[in-house]
């Protein structure tokens, strides 16, 4: 009798695990019928066969399903605040020794690798014209082949040119700590002569990541233009301003690449100024500075042997500062401008009359463009909307400085997991044929990092070869030196046809 009372006192849990078993399976199935968006907020549905649900493949292998333009649809409300958050642990790796110009390396197949091996494609843009996506040579779309003219003469002209030829590398996350930018500036300075890192922002937060210059800062305050619009920014889109009457400016330069030992010329570069000391300890000897009034963009020049110092700055109420640049007179200059999170839209904003001034007081030669990872996006499919702005940016770009050529570089290999398994995202190409149709609209150079990185699921390899990071989006320095090296042959070939052509005119 006992044993039976104590038998009628157990509970029955298994009806209130079926029953929470039911809710948990109703929400989430809930949460898969979600709607795109709500009141305007994009919504992500909650697959749970994610994992293991096979794409069809009209979706994953049909290339020409993407290669479509429709002008009509304009997509509306894209922030140029949406950053691609990465992992520095992933994406900064201990940079190699650069290799010289001229030098080959093997593949991650173990065979050489010859950049330059695809045919040019002609102007037309006809939508079953894929050729484009294994062409590793510069495309040049202006009228009578003129594109990089100016930039090539530059370089033929450069011991008679009194100052250096200046490249401005203007880019997102992927060229941020100086990846891909710094190889390409090694080779270029190698080919060409020049030293140092060129310009540098006050601060920058991969500063620590940096491998081309030493850097920190105390006392500033930072604005951008992608949070900060109501200011007049140049190519950096950053401005500092003093946050103390002891704002200090530290560096030191690196040996990690060959011309960066050590530089004869320091330019604080900036847009405002009253009445600010500026003075500059190298070791123990302090020398003292008076910046002059300004209220135009202004470049103060400290010339000597530069490879360690602290600048501190007084009296720096109503200053508005830059940059610092650590270079040579001479030679090749590469400036790099990278701001994370800007999907190249927002530099139409660029202060005008500002990039002007800028471009008097320190003249480019060329502007790459390397945009386009902040924009690709699983959800979008047609990237016609992105053309029409990149349009208006490299016609603003034009206007700002007319004197320098424009190279854009089509967006690079990015990955996403379909059916258990990375491929490449099919919005890379769509968003890549936009590029191309941007430079071709515009008459300016194009040039693709996809061919470069070998095409469709190029990404994959990276990732394996320890080249890129694991979010499979960005370079490591090592993948970073691959495209480098493409990028510079491809520009050598160019110029060789350049003066081609320019030594059949003169005959």
């Amino acid at each position: 009798m006992v044993w039976e009372r104590k038998k009628k006192k157990k509970k029955n849990y298994a009806n209130r695990f079926s029953a929470i078993l039911s809710v948990a399976l109703i929400v989430n199935l809930g949460l898969y019928w979600l709607p795109g968006s709500v009141f305007g907020l994009q919504i992500k549905k909650v697959d749970l066969l994610a994992d293991i649900r096979v794409s069809s493949e009209k979706e994953e292998d049909d290339v020409s399903a993407f290669l479509t333009d429709d002008d009509d649809e304009y997509l509306s409300g894209i922030s140029d605040d949406v950053a691609t958050e990465i992992n520095p642990a992933d994406s900064v790796i201990q940079p190699p020794p650069p290799v010289p110009p001229g030098n080959t390396e093997p593949d991650s197949s173990g065979t050489e690798k010859n950049q330059n091996t695809a045919p040019k494609t002609s102007g037309d843009d006809d939508k079953s014209n894929v050729d484009y996506l294994s062409n590793t040579d510069i495309e040049d779309f202006s009228a009578g082949h003129t594109g990089l003219r100016r930039f090539f003469a530059a370089l033929n002209n450069l011991n008679h040119l009194g100052r250096p030829v200046r490249i401005a590398f203007l880019g997102d996350s992927f060229i941020e700590g100086d990846i891909l930018v710094a190889d390409f500036r090694a080779q270029m300075q190698q080919y060409f002569g020049g030293r140092g890192v060129g310009f540098i922002p006050i601060t920058s937060n991969v500063a620590q990541y940096r491998p081309t210059i030493k850097q920190s800062a105390d006392g500033w305050k930072t604005y951008s233009i992608i949070k900060n619009k109501n200011r007049k920014y140049v190519l950096s889109g950053l401005s500092f301003e003093p946050s103390s009457d002891n704002a200090i400016i530290r560096f030191q330069t690196v040996d990690m690449y060959p011309g960066l030992e050590e530089v004869s010329s320091i330019k604080f570069i900036y847009s405002n100024n009253k009445n600010t000391g500026l003075s500059l300890k190298i070791d123990t000897d302090t020398s003292y500075y008076e910046l002059p009034a300004a209220e135009t963009v202004t470049q103060y020049e400290i010339n000597g042997t530069f490879t360690k110092g602290t600048m501190r700055f007084r009296n720096a109420a109503g200053l508005n500062a830059i940059g610092v640049a650590f270079e040579d007179n001479r030679g090749v200059i590469v400036d790099n401008f990278s701001l994370r999170g800007n999907s190249g839209i927002i530099m139409a904003e660029l202060d005008g009359e500002s990039c002007r001034e800028l471009q008097r007081i320190r003249p480019y030669d060329l502007l790459v463009l390397q945009y386009g990872l902040n924009v690709a996006s699983d959800s979008i499919r047609e990237y016609g909307w992105y053309r029409n702005h990149m349009v208006s940016v490299i016609e603003h770009l034009q206007d700002c400085f007319p004197d320098a050529d424009i190279l854009i570089l089509g967006v690079s290999d990015r990955s996403h997991k379909s059916g258990g398994a990375y491929s490449t995202m099919p919005a890379v190409l769509s968003l890549l044929r936009a590029q191309r149709q941007t430079a071709q609209k515009t008459e300016v150079t194009f040039w693709s990092i996809f061919a470069a990185m070998g095409g469709r699921n190029s990404m994959i390899k990276y990732v394996e070869s320890n080249w890129a990071s694991k979010d499979y989006t960005h370079l490591s320095f090592r993948g970073g030196r691959e495209i480098a090296k493409a990028l510079f042959d491809a520009i050598i070939t160019e110029k060789d046809l350049y003066d081609d052509e320019e030594r059949l005119v003169e005959r």
